[in-house]
């Protein structure tokens, strides 16, 4: 039995931008995200994560955000909001532990995750995000 995951196909682009600022949780899902058959960019803030967003080309190749909640400067609440003002339908997933963050996101069109998160259930997750992404765009 093949233990390599196939993913979902990344609607409108083929890259997940993940954002975190630990940088050792970043690698680790950059890790379990790349075997799994995703190709990843990681920011370590949500300003160049915005930055990247901002740049046509990137732009265009970015077909999910997964981002943390908990981050210097800009939680991702507010990292959301302003990704919603350049990319109002991009799929993104929030990864928090803290329960009660997930009201702030209200509104926002995004996918509340609580910590700790198994691999299984961050790919599991995600294939469903994409799939209802893709369905809406079909």
């Amino acid at each position: 039995m093949n233990s390599r995951m196939t993913p979902t196909t990344v609607p409108f682009g083929s890259t997940v931008l993940l954002v975190d600022d630990n940088a050792i949780q970043a690698a680790t899902r950059q890790t379990i995200l790349k075997r799994a058959g995703y190709s990843v960019q990681a920011a370590l803030n949500p300003l160049k994560a915005l930055e990247v967003l901002r740049k046509e080309d990137s732009a265009n190749s970015i077909g999910v955000v997964i981002t943390d909640h908990l981050m210097p400067g800009m939680n991702g609440a507010e990292f959301v909001r302003e990704l919603r003002k350049i990319h109002p339908s991009l799929p993104v997933v929030v990864i928090s532990g803290l329960e009660e963050a997930e009201d702030e996101y209200e509104g926002l069109n995004v996918l509340f995750l609580l910590k700790p998160l198994p691999p299984d259930q961050l790919l599991a997750n995600l294939r469903t995000v994409l799939d209802i992404e893709r369905q809406g765009a079909a």
